[in-house]
């Protein structure tokens, strides 16, 4: 498996403030993401329009080229 060097600084950093193995790291992340009830949609679903105070620009703002 290959890693971009962001992620494994991350994940060097992860392990290190947790006491434990980069393997460690990852298998913990892999079984989270595997695990049998993850669905990925729910996570969608409940931080759909999570902030209200975020609001689409006027039409008249739109450029109509």
């Amino acid at each position: 498996m290959y890693l971009t060097e962001r992620q494994r600084e991350r994940i060097d950093r992860a392990a290190q403030a947790r006491g434990v193995t980069m393997a460690q790291i990852i298998r913990s992340a892999l079984d989270e993401y595997l695990d049998e009830d993850y669905d990925p949609s729910s996570a969608l679903a409940v931080t759909f329009g999570a902030d209200p105070a975020i609001a689409p620009p006027s039409r008249d703002e739109w450029s109509r080229g």
